[in-house]
């Protein structure tokens, strides 16, 4: 029963202890600079650059979806 009851000491001080550590130090603000935001802005171009040739593509596939199928030429021959 001591054993226990000294290890459940411990536990609760140890936990104690280590409640500080948890908490944050002080709040942090975003103070971003120029460079991340050019950096994020070149991102965002690149992804907006990449929607035109993708949106092309999905024109010309709903294009051959929805067109009507050509009729087959008749052969006059046989």
């Amino acid at each position: 029963m001591n054993a226990t009851l000294k290890s459940i000491s411990l536990a609760v001080l140890l936990s104690a202890m280590a409640s500080p550590a948890l908490a944050a130090s002080s709040v942090q603000e975003g103070h971003s600079g120029f460079a991340v935001w050019a950096f994020l802005g070149f991102c965002a171009l690149i992804v907006a650059l990449q929607l035109v040739p993708a949106a092309l593509m999905l024109i010309g596939i709903l294009k051959g979806v929805f067109a009507k199928a050509e009729k087959p030429a008749l052969n006059s021959a046989e």
